[in-house]
């Protein structure tokens, strides 16, 4: 991992404002901003998810021995360091892809995680297994359904939150692409329900009735209720970014935050994310529409049911798999991936919901094939943690590092 881009950055940073203020912060304790987090993951690792709430700040992985056995840890920071990793559940019989991670959350002391298991012979034909971990159990409950339509088809791209004393997942959910006795299939579809700590399933919805079929999910929680966000796809291919909101119960019609008419007859692999402050919304996603890939970030400050006029913050040589953080009521923090000239660099950018942007920090380079996956970033107090998996010629490796929301 190298830092050498970045810290040029920091230090022209320096240089420039310190006649501003001759008792600016010294440049070696600027420098010390950037930091390398000693990763808890092993070796042949992957897949990382970072989530934090107010209690608690978890990193998911997968470790991968031989061809087959794949197993799901996880782990817990605690003080600035993370604990010693945990095994949730292993098994030879996973569909893992790169794009498709599993994910862990806590709420209220109960722990909740999922992988995809295998449901048929068919090399896309998967099930979303729940994993749950009591308040005061040392062990997990595995293998638990998710969904139960019993169908040979797609399941995935899962997004788990902790809501009111349960969680709240939203998923891609193939059901309607078996093919009928007429030969015809459905499209994908996005649903959403609610889990409590016995691994009950309820308040089940269909969202939408055909969405794009291999796109991250996201979803979060606003003062008016749950959001879910997705890449949808309408009958002329078009695939643009849609939302649905729970409000007072009951789900809203799916609807477009922006059109931007990104016309493509195959899934991107690449997309949104959210985050939510009350009911501050920000958004964050790669479009590839009128031959111009672009990351952009919208705001909204009623919970999602209007948005602001996107802000693109890269352009050209993006290549997206971005992820969002709010800092405070005003800024957020959105990260993204571009290539340039061979070299892809993982970056970031403050910017608020009236516009105002920091300038672009390179926070390292990063392989740029599908073996990196997509890097994770959350708020941690004053930081920016970031996770993403190293590439070399022999393994792959989670490795993380820090960088203080100040020095954007």
């Amino acid at each position: 991992m190298r830092y050498y881009s970045y810290l040029v950055l920091l230090l022209s940073f320096f240089l420039i404002n310190c006649k501003q203020d001759s008792k600016n912060i010294e440049p070696e304790a600027l420098l010390t901003l950037v930091k390398e987090v000693q990763s808890p993951a092993g070796a042949s690792s992957s897949l990382p998810h970072l989530t934090s709430n107010a209690n608690s700040t978890l990193m998911s992985w997968v470790e991968t021995k031989g061809d087959s056995l794949a197993t799901l840890f996880f782990s817990e920071l605690e003080n600035g360091i993370w604990l010693e990793p945990q095994a949730v559940v292993a098994g030879s019989d996973w569909f893992v892809n790169w794009a498709d991670y599993p994910m862990v959350a806590e709420n209220k002391g109960n722990y909740w995680s999922h992988i995809l298991k295998k449901s048929s012979k068919g090399t896309y034909s998967y099930d979303v297994k729940m994993n749950i971990k009591k308040k005061g159990s040392t062990t997990w409950e595995t293998d638990m359904d998710l969904h139960t339509d019993g169908t040979p088809t797609e399941h995935g791209f899962v997004t788990v939150l902790p809501y009111k004393d349960a969680f709240f997942v939203t998923w891609l959910d193939g059901r309607n692409t078996e093919e009928n006795k007429t030969g015809e299939r459905g499209a994908m579809t996005v649903r959403a329900a609610e889990v409590d700590s016995n691994g009950e399933v309820s308040h089940e919805y269909e969202l939408d009735v055909s969405t794009c079929d291999c796109c991250q999910t996201t979803a979060a929680v606003t003062d008016n209720g749950p959001i879910v966000l997705y890449r949808d796809r309408s009958e002329e291919e078009i695939r643009d970014i849609s939302i649905v909101r729970q409000v007072n119960g009951t789900w809203t019609a799916p609807k477009t935050i922006h059109a931007d008419g990104w016309k493509i007859k195959g899934c991107p692999v690449n997309g949104p994310k959210v985050a939510a402050l009350g009911n501050n919304v920000a958004v964050t996603w790669f479009t590839a529409a009128q031959d111009t890939a672009r990351v952009q970030v919208v705001f909204s400050q009623d919970g999602g049911e209007n948005f602001q006029k996107p802000i693109v913050i890269a352009k050209g040589t993006t290549i997206g798999r971005v992820d969002v953080v709010w800092v405070d009521e005003e800024t957020a923090v959105v990260s993204w991936m571009d290539t340039k000239e061979k070299v892809t660099s993982l970056n970031v950018m403050k910017i608020s919901k009236t516009g105002v942007a920091s300038e672009k920090v390179t926070v390292l380079e990063i392989n740029g094939s599908r073996q990196s996956g997509f890097p994770q970033l959350e708020k941690v107090d004053d930081m920016l943690y970031f996770a993403w998996t190293q590439v070399t010629s022999s393994d792959t490796r989670v490795q993380m590092a820090k960088l203080a929301i100040s020095a954007l």
